[in-house]
């Protein structure tokens, strides 16, 4: 009997911590790019373009929306229609990506976008706020800025994850206090490789999305330096 109640304590026992391991199991399938996810998203709104006379599932944002955030899918249009639900990743579901569409003219095609840096950067904007004003340290660009950190009370320059090569990027400002993303190491990266034909005074941000599942969430435009080949940011 005595043996029983043994076998039975530690059968509880494996039982309750795999209940508590669940969550945090759930939890890191939350935050895994996945491209059959993807892929069926895809599908979904080719779908309900076909069907609706080629208007696309996207929420309506404004005109002067950053173009990689300015498409979100909205899944109450296709689901459960056109797909059964959102997937596990994306933010509507828990997950810590928003599916959005770049393209959308020609070839509309779904891609992520980290929200991961949006807890980075409403945290900056927070301090900016306290502070009463944006302490910017070096002019790196027109109207191009970094800040100094720390006089908002940050220990260490916070930073992001690339979704691309998950280096740590940096963070800038502009002249009228709106954070962004430094994207020219991944751009820098990827020019080393790109055989593609890029010119001076053109945006080179999509060399970044073409044959990726992420868009450069919150970033500048940026172009190519006409001399040394290398990214810089796109004066307008």
């Amino acid at each position: 009997m005595k043996r029983k109640r043994i076998v039975y304590f530690f059968v509880l026992t494996v039982m309750l911590l795999s209940g508590c391991m669940y969550p945090k199991e759930e939890l890191a399938q939350n935050q895994v790019p996945y491209k059959d996810q993807i892929q069926a998203v895809q599908t979904a709104v080719d779908d309900f373009k076909k069907d609706n006379g080629g208007i696309l599932p996207i929420k309506t944002k404004e005109a002067d929306t950053p173009i990689y955030q300015k498409y979100p899918i909205e899944f109450k249009k296709i689901a459960p229609r056109y797909i059964a639900e959102p997937p596990g990743n994306a933010y509507e579901s828990g997950g810590v990506f928003q599916y959005v569409l770049v393209d959308v003219e020609t070839n509309p095609t779904v891609k992520l976008l980290d929200l991961r840096m949006t807890e980075t950067i409403r945290d900056i904007n927070l301090r900016i706020k306290s502070n009463g004003y944006p302490p910017f340290k070096a002019q790196i660009a027109k109207n191009v800025f970094s800040l100094d950190f720390k006089q908002l009370g940050f220990k260490e320059p916070p930073y992001v994850i690339s979704p691309y090569t998950n280096q740590n990027l940096s963070l800038v400002i502009t002249g009228d206090a709106v954070v962004y993303v430094d994207y020219r190491p991944d751009l820098y990266n990827k020019l080393k490789k790109s055989k593609e034909d890029l010119k001076p005074g053109e945006d080179i941000r999509s060399i970044l999305v073409n044959d990726s599942m992420f868009v450069p969430a919150y970033s500048l435009p940026y172009t190519i330096d006409s001399k040394r080949k290398e990214p810089v940011f796109l004066e307008e």
